[in-house]
């Protein structure tokens, strides 16, 4: 697929910025909607529950596609997959940005979720092709993206909503989109590491039946109420369903993901902390904001404009930045593990700070930039201790399913974040004491996320693992 020559896999700087590139597109799309839902629905004339569904249906997507397009790079080759989801990607983002309707543009965002597959695949790139000093160093990036980009879109949306409208929140990426599948032609060579074996697809519907069911519930919650019935029950059957995809995954002679690999210490440790600490970023990109937002007649809260609000984040946005960049020199010193106890410890002090003490601007810039250390530091960590406890060949479904336990942790985590705005509610503005439970919630999931980190093997042990003779002598392929 590529026309890179076997000199061109010398230049890894070069394949670097592409994937940074195409992971940064991806990253502005999911967070960048979010604010502008009001403006979007308004303009379409959508009811609140379906304006929801276009960040609903974004969240299933990705959910359900971004591990097996990381088998399918695994197994056919990262670099011709990796371009196969842009050109989807920018499908989807062309589709929302000519959208007029609201069954069209969640149908684009559908497409769009797919984009998730832009992180395993770079992932499994990064380790195929790297020299080894510089692995740790790439992936930490790429994964920083994830929350460098999620901020940016938060502080970028009310700026592109105020002074344009809500289509060029699509038209801005889809540059950089077609942009970095245009290079990932030319520049990204094609990875040598394969594994034989096939998709199993009854496995792929019973894990995205299960995951959408559970989802779809916990993002009703603020319609249906936890405690209703509907979602209560969709919640049971989704965990069933999710029962029965283990199950098949175990007795199957080629399982989409391996639970072998799974039941490693190195890898249920750190998924677990993917979606704690997933939880405490995605719900700052609701709380902040809307606690900023709220005038300050109603006791707290600044008045700000969705633009001030999103200045708000910025001190996290480049602190992660700045984190990013230094991340693999963090690893190399001090190993993966230190650093995601490290950026655990620091995120959960920032929503502390915002618990105890939030009565001044200073306050929430103070711990927004402390966040952006701290998820700076976990996220680059987490993309690094997941591939150090996989052998090569499964590098790509095992980065997918790290991505999405930190998407199903920020989908819950949002949601139970609103619940307790939603719940309280003072002469028609959300009380502070509701915002004072979410900051509390999310202290103690991090302060949990933590607690998970600690349990992460080191990086001698993960390495072992990764490296054992049974995993090194799984059948592979080369191009």
């Amino acid at each position: 697929m590529s026309t890179s020559q076997d000199g061109e896999r010398q230049h890894p700087g070069i394949t670097l910025a592409v994937l940074s590139l195409g992971a940064m597109a991806y990253a502005l799309l999911q967070s960048g909607v979010a604010p502008a839902l009001p403006n979007i629905q308004h303009s379409l004339h959508a009811s609140v529950t379906g304006a929801s569904w276009i960040f609903t249906a974004y969240l299933l997507s990705a959910a359900v596609g971004t591990p097996i397009l990381g088998r399918l790079g695994d197994m056919y080759g990262k670099e011709k997959w990796l371009l196969y989801t842009l050109i989807g990607l920018a499908a989807g983002t062309l589709m929302a940005a000519l959208a007029s309707s609201l069954g069209v543009l969640i149908v684009a965002r559908t497409i769009q979720g797919f984009g998730g597959g832009i992180f395993p695949l770079a992932f499994g790139i990064v380790r195929d092709e790297f020299p080894r000093e510089r692995v740790a160093g790439a992936i930490g990036l790429l994964s920083a993206i994830l929350g460098i980009g999620g901020g940016l879109g938060v502080v970028l949306a009310g700026v592109i909503v105020k002074s344009l409208d809500y289509h060029w929140l699509f038209w801005i990426p889809l540059v950089a989109i077609l942009a970095a599948a245009v290079m990932t032609w030319r520049f990204v060579p094609e990875s040598p590491v394969r594994v034989p074996g096939r998709i199993n697809w009854t496995a792929a519907a019973l894990m995205g039946l299960g995951l959408s069911a559970v989802l779809v519930a916990v993002s009703e919650t603020t319609s249906w109420g936890w405690a209703s019935t509907k979602t209560i029950a969709l919640i049971a059957v989704g965990l069933l369903i999710l029962a029965a995809w283990v199950s098949t995954e175990l007795h199957s002679e080629h399982p989409l993901v391996d639970m072998t690999m799974m039941r490693l210490r190195g890898v249920w440790t750190t998924n677990l902390a993917a979606f704690l600490l997933g939880a405490g970023m995605y719900t700052s990109f609701i709380l902040i904001p809307q606690f900023v937002e709220t005038p300050r007649t109603a006791g707290f809260g600044f008045g700000a404009s969705i633009t001030g609000a999103g200045l708000f984040l910025l001190p996290s946005t480049m602190l992660l930045l700045v984190v990013g960049l230094f991340a693999g020199r963090v690893a190399a010193r001090f190993g993966s593990k230190v650093a995601l106890v490290a950026g655990s410890s620091f995120a959960a002090t920032s929503f502390v700070l915002l618990l105890v003490l939030h009565g001044q601007p200073w306050n929430v810039y103070l711990a927004t930039g402390v966040l952006g250390i701290g998820i700076g530091l976990a996220f680059a960590a987490l993309g690094n201790l997941i591939v150090e406890a996989v052998p090569p060949h499964q590098t790509g479904v095992a980065s997918g399913m790290n991505t999405v336990m930190r998407t199903l942790g920020g989908a819950l985590g949002a949601q139970v974040g609103a619940t307790f705005i939603a719940s309280n509610v003072v002469a028609g503005h959300p009380a502070e004491h509701g915002f004072q439970l979410a900051f509390l919630m999310a202290a103690v999931a991090l302060v949990f996320g933590l607690i998970a980190s600690l349990a992460v093997p080191g990086r001698t042990r993960a390495r072992t693992a990764a490296e054992s003779p049974a995993d090194s002598s799984a059948p592979a392929t080369s191009t």
